[in-house]
């Protein structure tokens, strides 16, 4: 599995790929209070469980069912955002604008092709 998201995420970093990985509660009950508290939803330890958005399978992250990111890319043919025409696009906004190292991290895999 390519370790970066559509939007430039990078999975080994993140919390609910680690805890399903590593099937580490802790981590997923810690992460569920966090982001609850981050993002003002509702997140249990059971929905800190992902695979990585590019995965066909379950589990996902309860947004990557939704991610307007996740459907565009796939739409696209597109492992991630980086080689599409569109790049960058105003989908990419709020996720670059909180986390700078995944517009960073598609600007380097747009580089490479």
């Amino acid at each position: 599995m390519n370790s970066i998201s559509c939007c430039g995420l990078d999975c080994a970093q993140c919390p609910a790929h680690l805890a399903w990985l590593n099937d580490d509660q802790a981590l997923r009950q810690n992460t569920a209070q966090e982001w609850s508290r981050m993002y003002k939803a509702q997140i249990t330890p059971e929905q800190i469980n992902c695979q990585g958005c590019q995965s066909l399978q379950e589990p996902l992250f309860g947004h990557c069912h939704a991610c307007d990111i996740r459907a565009c890319a796939r739409e696209r043919g597109h492992a991630t955002c980086a080689p599409c025409v569109d790049y960058p696009c105003s989908r990419l906004d709020f996720v670059h604008q909180a986390v700078p190292a995944a517009r960073q991290n598609l600007d380097n895999l747009r580089s490479r092709s």
